[in-house]
């Protein structure tokens, strides 16, 4: 999976605290730098890069808390403002009226987050000090009548981009509106249990012995209460455990096999395409004895593949080169299973990528989609008779999934669905969403994801 951005935590950002320390008005100018930067093309997590180590938790916080409201924020300011300021005004404004949104949560009284605002806007551009004020003492003036107003625009009321509405409507037309109410919740802290090491059963008593509340959905997945550091759960640093969302747990349990005749053998030949951050290729081998090759075309992201499997006390034959060149890397031995977690739009993890759907744009579907096929076609001849492809993506758009395999089907005679597992297909993020696989218990989850398991012949 290649999101546009990845997490800087491991822990979903709740409202700020050990940053609380901080100046609020610094908080909101980092923010607003935050909020620039997506606006211009660039991934949240790179701009939380470059945000100071001391601001970043609150940062984050508040970051994530815009974006997911940038929508409303968006079509008050078109309605509060004749014409847009200076870009970095402009986002200040935006983040302190997506911050003052009608909230039962609000993480600020209002007239603090105004003063702040203001204090904030005098150290970015001193003139536009006094508009702010003007603009955001309006807003609470009126605030009721202009948020009326501004949600009679899909794009405010459900804060995601209008192409991305319509799509969703085409692609799930009992479901859409659910789909876009779930991206724009906090998504829980899953964890996988090394599978060699214990059971979600035996860690929720580790965690309960740290004072940490959680509770086991499945055999090897545990859902936190509250998320927390890494540094906090027990005998992560020995890789007892990792950061896993639980429909990314589906991948690894689908592909290996869940009974005699259907498992893979002990040491089966297996690649993991466009594996970083290695989360996929750590998983396969804490449940099976197979022999791992993970490849990936950036080495930064490979350095992280590596990492994961140091921690974890794992060993895969890491290697850099891209899934749809195989000449440039393949030795020639086929493969028995290969795991392709696509690039894709990372439409079903809006809720923990809120800068996602505003980074994309419509064209970039069908470019994905034609990357995806690529991907598809280049390494279907390296799997040998009888072995099996797993395709994934981290989207909810039919494009990215139940689309992409129908084509391919069109175009391999040789390959088919695979009969002796069930597949999930499409899962979406919405509460009625139930499905179970392998031994993860999805509405756990109710992150976006599509699933097809492919066998040769």
């Amino acid at each position: 999976m290649n999101v546009a951005s990845s997490p800087v935590f491991s822990a979903a950002p709740t409202a700020p605290a050990s940053s609380l320390s901080l100046p609020l008005a610094r908080l909101l100018g980092h923010t607003a730098d935050a909020v620039q930067a997506v606006r211009s093309g660039h991934s949240l997590n790179d701009a939380l890069a470059r945000c100071p180590l001391e601001a970043r938790p609150g940062t984050q916080a508040l970051s994530f808390r815009v974006l997911r409201g940038l929508g409303g924020a968006l079509a008050v300011r078109a309605l509060l403002a004749s014409k847009p300021p200076a870009a970095p005004v402009d986002a200040l404004l935006l983040s302190a009226l997506a911050l003052l949104w009608p909230s039962q949560d609000a993480p600020y009284a209002d007239h603090t987050l105004v003063d702040q605002a203001v204090s904030a806007a005098r150290q970015r551009n001193a003139p536009s000090a006094s508009f702010v004020n003007a603009v955001l003492r309006r807003f609470l003036r009126e605030r009721d009548a202009l948020v009326a107003a501004a949600e009679q625009d899909p794009a405010a009321a459900f804060n995601h981009p209008a192409w991305w509405i319509k799509r969703l409507r085409r692609d799930w037309p009992a479901q859409w509106q659910s789909i876009l109410q779930a991206n724009n919740q906090r998504g829980p802290m899953t964890l996988r249990v090394n599978a060699r090491t214990g059971t979600a059963e035996t860690y929720v008593q580790r965690l309960h012995a740290v004072g940490l509340a959680a509770q086991a959905v499945g055999s090897y997945a545990v859902m936190l209460a509250a998320p927390c550091p890494v540094i906090q759960l027990p005998g992560f640093a020995d890789g007892d455990v990792s950061v896993q969302d639980a429909a990314a747990q589906m991948a690894a349990p689908l592909l290996i096999g869940s009974d005699g005749l259907n498992a893979l053998r002990s040491g089966a030949n297996v690649l993991d395409a466009c594996a970083a951050p290695g989360g996929k290729t750590a998983h396969l081998l804490e449940l099976a004895d197979v022999k791992v090759t993970a490849l990936d075309s950036d080495a930064s992201r490979l350095l992280r593949v590596s990492e994961t499997l140091a921690r974890l006390k794992l060993d895969a034959k890491v290697i850099q080169g891209d899934a749809g060149d195989p000449h440039s890397w393949w030795n020639a031995v086929p493969f028995d299973a290969i795991l392709l977690d696509a690039p894709c739009s990372a439409s079903g993890v809006v809720r923990r990528h809120p800068d996602v759907r505003w980074l994309r744009r419509p064209e970039d579907i069908a470019a994905l989609a034609a990357v995806q096929a690529r991907l598809l076609d280049a390494l279907w001849p390296l799997l040998k008779v009888g072995g099996r492809l797993l395709y994934c993506s981290c989207s909810v758009f039919k494009a990215e999934g139940q689309d992409q395999i129908d084509a391919f089907l069109q175009r391999q005679a040789d390959a088919s669905v695979a009969a002796t597992t069930p597949l999930p297909g499409h899962l979406l993020p919405v509460p009625d969403n139930r499905h179970s696989a392998g031994s993860v218990d999805f509405v756990a989850s109710r992150d976006g994801f599509f699933y097809a398991l492919l066998q040769k012949s």
